[in-house]
């Protein structure tokens, strides 16, 4: 009979906050994933973890929805002592590539990338940095070792985003006509995806058979949840007729909460109820915040929410 084998990684359990992280546990870096697929992978670094890695950045919630939720998006970048250079911030980049040095002399920067220490914007800084002092076009990665994060590079104060149906914007800088199969490939992957203009980070989706309202909102997670709870048991949570609160998902130290609905919505019916919905929200984190407390009803709807997570599907 043949044995079993298994391959264990003899990297220590990390740290955090004062007791060991186990492998089944959510990542410590926010990235709400299991540690053991994250920073728990064979050569991931475990000794620095932060949790919430674009606090400070100009739309931070947008930073995370970019990251983790929106299939195709750009936003332009001004980087102190490169103004120079067209930066460019994208979701995902040809090849998964970290950063590039395009022929046309502009840099791009990816979000979606796999990253092996615990603190994302320090490896986006880093990638973006070897591209911008590259003298070649190419593919260029994190270095090893300590640097500057984005919070010390990003000189804008506002993050301009502009959505995308598909990754044409690939090739936008190159004089070709041909179509790339990779290209084509990835743009059939991607569902229809929409940013609401009233209200920050919140983004419509609609996968065919289903329609959803993903907001990354940057309030404390205790502090929110109070609040969703008091607003699902006065009725208040509900988006648009038929709406439902899913559940959430927590990423990069933020909470998301998800709503699914009707098919046939799409993102201009949102803009004014989620405006409303903000005014409520932001209307019940005040009563909390000045001292009230939850009914036993909303303590009930509360622990309900905080036990309800989803997946993450783009």
């Amino acid at each position: 009979m043949a044995k079993k084998s298994r391959t264990k990684s003899d990297a220590p359990l990390p740290l955090y906050e004062g007791r060991v992280v186990g492998p089944r546990e959510p990542c410590p870096c926010g990235s709400g994933k299991r540690y053991k697929a994250c920073h728990g992978v064979p050569g991931a670094a475990v000794d620095v973890f932060v949790k919430r890695p674009f606090e400070g950045l100009p739309g931070e919630c947008d930073l995370v929805a970019l990251r983790e939720l929106v299939p195709s998006a750009t936003a332009p970048l001004t980087i102190t002592g490169h103004e120079d250079t067209r930066v460019v911030l994208g979701t995902l980049l040809p090849g998964i590539a970290p950063a590039m040095r395009r022929e046309s002399g502009e840099v791009w920067l990816g979000m979606q990338v796999l990253h092996n220490t615990g603190d994302v914007s320090r490896d986006l800084a880093s990638a973006l940095l070897a591209a911008l002092e590259a003298d070649e076009p190419g593919v260029y990665g994190p270095t090893e070792g300590p640097g500057p994060r984005l919070q010390d590079l990003v000189a804008d104060e506002k993050l301009d985003i502009t959505v995308h149906e598909g990754l044409d914007w690939w090739v936008a800088d190159l004089d070709t006509e041909e179509a790339d199969p990779m290209l084509e490939q990835a743009n059939e992957a991607i569902n229809p995806t929409a940013k609401l203009l009233q209200v920050e980070a919140a983004y419509w989706t609609s996968t065919g058979s289903k329609e959803h309202l993903r907001w990354v909102m940057p309030e404390p997670e205790e502090e929110l949840l109070s609040a969703l709870a008091k607003l699902h048991v006065s009725g208040q949570d509900v988006i648009v007729p038929e709406a439902r609160l899913v559940g959430m998902f927590r990423a990069h130290g933020l909470l998301c909460p998800v709503w699914d609905l009707p098919v046939g919505t799409g993102v201009d019916a949102l803009e004014d109820p989620a405006s409303d919905f903000k005014e409520a929200l932001d209307a019940a984190l005040a009563e909390l915040a000045g001292g009230a407390e939850l009914t036993s009803e909303e303590r009930s709807a509360r622990a309900g929410l905080a036990n309800r997570q989803v997946t993450i599907r783009q």
